[in-house]
């Protein structure tokens, strides 16, 4: 069953001094399933980052249709879409977005403090999460205490304490080294596992190696797309680079 459903997505940006109409956004349609782990991959300029700030609600299309679990996101008021976003999105980032004046827990519990939730049920919450992350040992530190990789794992468990419908990430892996990037797919791949549906961003063809399908987009519009199957991560990394090859060269696709 499709969790989000983007139909014709169109984004054109009008300038206000004049000048020539740019549409980011051609004709976009996908669906991801609930519970799927998917990848969009791209070069730059190619239309990403408009892709996802109208899935994350932060920018509206200027035609076509987002639909995340039965409801239509350009129905939303603008009065209601912080609270849409609060308990349907989760949101990973590349440089993670932590504050430093905040512990790790004060970080990861703010949605719920936005949200209004009680103490107890924000610690309950957290606990397991933490855990499974493997940051319990740390929720007292302050983001300039701990790794790249550590702030990650704690910007992940932010993004997972709603109970999201979705995680929306953006290039996760760009800011850490190697062996953070690993361990953080290593985690990502765990908690769609347990059947959270994630969609993410990236230039990273390792990153989009450990997804079970990868979209790219070109020129505002989805050119290809590539399912793992049965491929093993270095297959479907092989398969993703010879795909990006395509883009990078402007050949058509076979």
């Amino acid at each position: 069953m499709s969790l989000l459903e983007v139909t014709g997505l169109r984004k054109v940006y009008v300038p206000r001094a004049g000048g020539s109409r740019v549409e980011a956004l051609r004709n976009i349609s996908f669906t991801v399933e609930r519970g799927e782990y998917a990848a969009i991959m791209g070069e730059s300029g190619s239309g990403k980052t408009t892709l996802l700030n109208i899935l994350a609600a932060l920018d509206r299309p200027t035609g076509g249709s987002v639909i995340l679990d039965g409801k239509d996101m350009s129905k939303i008021k603008e009065s209601a879409m912080a609270a849409y976003r609060r308990n349907n999105l989760g949101f990973v980032f590349q440089d993670f977005n932590l504050l430093d004046t905040f512990t790790l827990a004060d970080n990861i519990y703010l949605p719920l403090v936005l949200a209004g939730r009680p103490y107890k049920e924000m610690r309950d919450r957290l606990i397991p999460i933490a855990t499974t992350l493997g940051i319990e040992k740390l929720l007292n530190k302050y983001p300039y205490e701990v790794s790249g990789g550590e702030k990650q794992r704690a910007a992940v468990a932010r993004a997972l304490i709603t109970g999201p419908k979705l995680i929306l990430a953006d290039e996760p892996t760009g800011a850490l080294d190697s062996r953070s990037s690993d361990e953080l797919l290593r985690l990502f791949s765990e908690v769609n596992r347990t059947g959270q549906t994630i969609l993410m961003v990236t230039h990273s063809v390792n990153a989009a190696s450990t997804a079970g399908r990868v979209l790219f987009i070109k020129d505002g519009v989805v050119f290809h797309q590539l399912y793992r199957g049965n491929s093993t991560n270095g297959q479907f990394y092989q398969k993703i680079s010879d795909t990006m090859v395509l883009l990078a060269t402007g050949r058509n696709r076979e």
